[in-house]
């Protein structure tokens, strides 16, 4: 009961980090079964500054509070307690609450997502009072607030492979420029975190892919097998991206979005001719990608 609550920002950091790591490369729960949830007990500090010590009465409420958090959490019977990963906790519930004054208090929550290694939910509320009452008004709010974020789609998870680069500008037998290295890296790395960071993807790790496609950057080439490499990294879709250098200030970036399971086109798009060295890549694939798979409904 004594974290305020910029030290719970830090615990929040670190209870993600250990969620993250222990759930491993599976955290899928049956569609039939409950989810599990692990709930951990909020924080609690009184930065009121008022004379009268509370710290019993707050420790009643903050124990009401967390029993019917649970309680009403498990009312859904699309969810149950499961205190670890190990028992089966898909999510995890995060928190604390600060008293500032008299009359107004701060709760702060967080949703781990443990499979996607993702938070889902990371709010900051303020509530009126400091009573039975006004607690329980505070529950019902957040409550509500979590279900919402339980419920939430799953993101996707999503293999996206090195851009490649289609040089109309270079002879046949040239190699990659050590430069056009360090521009693609720069497009992969930006296209990953947008879509990352969109909440509608789950990036998956693809270091680990050693096809000859991929080490050779010719996957646009492979007539589709990047759906079959991405299925074997644990990815529902396949991305792979080129950028066609039509001449040394004129470039078009291209993509193509594959299911994982049956090798079918989910989207595909071009940016169609764009003015700009090769600097200006990152941009206009970032674009491209958040435009028609972010922005707007993925279509083939």
């Amino acid at each position: 009961m004594r974290r305020s609550l910029p030290a719970f920002v830090a615990a929040l950091l670190l209870a993600f980090t250990a969620a993250s790591a222990a759930a491993g490369t599976d955290g899928g729960v049956a569609a039939a079964q409950p989810v599990g949830v692990a709930i951990d007990d909020f924080s609690y500090t009184d930065a009121s500054a008022e004379p009268t010590n509370q710290i019993a009465v707050h420790e009643k409420r903050l124990a009401a509070f967390m029993a019917a958090l649970r309680r009403d959490v498990t009312a859904d019977r699309r969810y149950r307690l499961a205190p670890t990963v190990q028992e089966g906790a898909a999510f995890k519930v995060i928190g604390g609450i600060q008293k500032t004054s008299t009359l107004v208090q701060w709760a702060k929550v967080a949703v781990i997502d443990i499979a996607a290694r993702k938070v889902v939910m990371d709010k900051l509320y303020t509530f009126r009072g400091d009573n039975d009452e006004s607690w329980a008004r505070a529950e019902l709010f957040v409550v509500r607030e979590i279900l919402a974020a339980l419920a939430a789609p799953a993101p996707i998870a999503l293999a996206v492979f090195e851009f490649e680069l289609d040089d109309n500008t270079a002879a046949p037998s040239t190699g990659l420029a050590a430069a056009d290295v360090s521009y693609l890296a720069e497009v992969t790395t930006a296209v990953r975190d947008a879509l990352g960071q969109s909440g509608r993807y789950r990036i998956v790790d693809v270091s680990g892919a050693r096809e000859e496609a991929v080490t050779s950057r010719a996957l646009r080439d492979c007539n589709g097998c990047d759906a079959a490499i991405a299925g074997k990294l644990g990815a529902d879709q396949s991305l792979i991206g080129v950028v066609r250098r039509v001449s040394r200030t004129e470039y078009t970036v291209g993509f193509q979005l594959r299911d994982a399971r049956t090798g079918a086109v989910v989207s595909r798009g071009d940016s169609g001719l764009r003015m700009g060295a090769d600097y200006s890549w990152k941009r206009g694939a970032v674009r491209l990608v958040s435009d028609r798979l972010v922005e707007g409904a993925a279509q083939p």
